[in-house]
């Protein structure tokens, strides 16, 4: 659960605090589990929603699509990860803007998708895909960076 608590967190003492906050949460919640899905499932949500909350109430700051231009779209497309190793593709996904990096992770990593994302987060549908273009853009570029330096 620490691992998924890092994704969401700024830093590891935040994604301490998180994992505590959700174990406390779990704990003083637990009989709200009804023994539908599996109990990892129902951890691992309480967990995504506790990192969002923290997220909450220290306003990160998510752009709507009125925000997102044409040519950033197209930038988002598909590439290539042929010599990315997986250590380096997590350090890029970590430097993600806050915003970014918990859309990009709810949608590409944890399976939600933009409705759901958007439930989550209190934000439109069209912002949860903005962000998460704007993330594919950044992340495209920092890899091709990566890419031309040999690195």
């Amino acid at each position: 659960m620490y691992a998924l608590c890092l994704r969401y967190a700024k830093n590891q003492d935040e994604a301490a605090d998180i994992l505590q906050n959700g174990f406390i949460k779990v704990f003083n919640k637990c009989e709200l589990y009804e023994g539908k899905g599996s109990l990892e499932g129902w951890i691992r949500r309480v967990m995504v929603n506790t990192a969002i909350e923290s997220h909450r109430k220290n306003k990160v700051h998510f752009l709507s699509t009125d925000e997102l231009s044409g040519k950033e779209l197209e930038q988002a497309g598909t590439f290539s990860l042929n010599h990315l190793d997986y250590k380096d593709l997590l350090a890029l996904i970590k430097k993600l803007p806050m915003g970014y990096r918990t859309v990009f992770n709810l949608y590409a990593i944890e399976g939600y998708n933009h409705k759901e994302i958007a439930d989550m987060l209190d934000i439109s549908e069209g912002s949860s895909k903005s962000q998460l273009s704007r993330a594919r853009v950044w992340l495209k570029e920092r890899i091709q960076k990566m890419e031309e330096l040999g690195i």
